[in-house]
C-alpha cells in the first residue's frame, strides 16, 4: 500500500517535470546536485523517482540545520548570522557548495519559511529563496512568495526548482 505522503509527494506533474529534467540533463551530459532545507529532500525525491536518474543525478544534501549548511556545504557562519538561513546570500552559498562537493555541472539550492509557523514581517510564511549554480556561469538566485499551507509551499518550490533546471539545461547559450 502506498502511504498518503508518497501520494502527495509524487504526482503526474512532478513525474513529468522529473522526466523533463532527466531529458535536458542527459542531452548535455550533465549531472545534478541538490541542496535542500525547507523542501527536506523533496527535489531529490522527485528526480530519483524517475527510472534511470542515476545517469543524471549525482547527489543531494538535506541541510535543515544551520550547522549542516556550514558543515556539509561550506556556508559561512557569517552569512547565516548576517542574512539568516532564508536569504539569497545563503542559498547562493548552498548551491555553490553543492556544486563544489559533487560531480555535478548544475546544482539547485532552496531555503524558506514553509509554515505554518516561523514567519516574521521580514520573512513571512511562504517566502522561499532558490539558487542555481552552474560550472562556468554566474549563480542565479530568486526569491518567491508562495501561497498556501506547508505542503503547498514546499510543492510549489519543487516545481519551480525543476522548471528552472529544465530551462537552464536547454538554453542554447550554455554549452
Amino acid at each position: 500500500m502506498i502511504s498518503p505522503l508518497a501520494e502527495t509527494t509524487m504526482d503526474t506533474e512532478l513525474s513529468a517535470l522529473s522526466a523533463a529534467v532527466g531529458t535536458a540533463l542527459q542531452a548535455r551530459g550533465w549531472m545534478l546536485a541538490t541542496a535542500e532545507s525547507c523542501t527536506g529532500g523533496w527535489i531529490a525525491e522527485a528526480v530519483t523517482a524517475t527510472s534511470g536518474s542515476s545517469t543524471w543525478f549525482d547527489r543531494g544534501f538535506v541541510t535543515y540545520a544551520n550547522a549542516a549548511k556550514t558543515d556539509m556545504l561550506g556556508v559561512s557562519p557569517t552569512t547565516l548570522t548576517t542574512h539568516g538561513a532564508v536569504s539569497e546570500a545563503t542559498v547562493i552559498e548552498m548551491a555553490e557548495g553543492a556544486l563544489e562537493r559533487s560531480a555535478a555541472q548544475l546544482a539547485v539550492a532552496v531555503s524558506g519559511v514553509a509554515g505554518p509557523g516561523g514567519g516574521t514581517a521580514a520573512k513571512p510564511v511562504g517566502m522561499v529563496c532558490l539558487a542555481w549554480a552552474q560550472r562556468g556561469q554566474a549563480t542565479q538566485v530568486r526569491t518567491l512568495q508562495l501561497p498556501g499551507d506547508r505542503t503547498a509551499v514546499r510543492r510549489q518550490t519543487v516545481i519551480h526548482a525543476l522548471r528552472t533546471i529544465v530551462a537552464l539545461a536547454t538554453r542554447v547559450d550554455h554549452a
